[in-house]
């Protein structure tokens, strides 16, 4: 089992940056694929970036191409999420994932709220 607690969200303005950290405890963090996902008020979460447990793969998805960047340090148990370029449609509640592909469990952080306005 692995306990996450995501930080940095907070009000921007457009087109400034924020960088979120997840970090982990209770288990390898070496063996979890990571991810970001985000919900926005009366939207689906959705995923946002991912990050594979084995070379580092990345993948994001459309509207966040170029300007979200996932990174992952095992030796701190964190995950990253760089964030530039905001907009105002990138508000939403952040929230980090674990998945195992070993025992297909995943798990959840709490989100963090990341809101973008002038």
């Amino acid at each position: 089992q692995v306990q996450l607690v995501e930080s940095g969200g907070g009000l921007v303005q457009p087109g400034g940056s924020l960088r979120l950290s997840c970090a982990a405890s209770g288990s390898t963090f070496s063996r979890y694929r990571m991810s970001w996902y985000r919900q926005a008020p009366g939207k689906k979460r959705e995923l946002v970036a991912v990050i594979s447990n084995i070379g580092g793969r990345t993948n994001y998805a459309d509207s966040v191409k170029g300007r979200f960047t996932i990174s992952r340090d095992n030796a701190k148990n964190t995950v990253y999420l760089q964030m530039n370029t905001l907009k105002p449609d990138d508000t939403a509640v952040y929230y980090c994932n674990a998945y195992n592909p070993a025992t297909n469990y995943d798990y959840w952080g709490q989100g963090t709220q990341v809101t973008v306005s002038s």
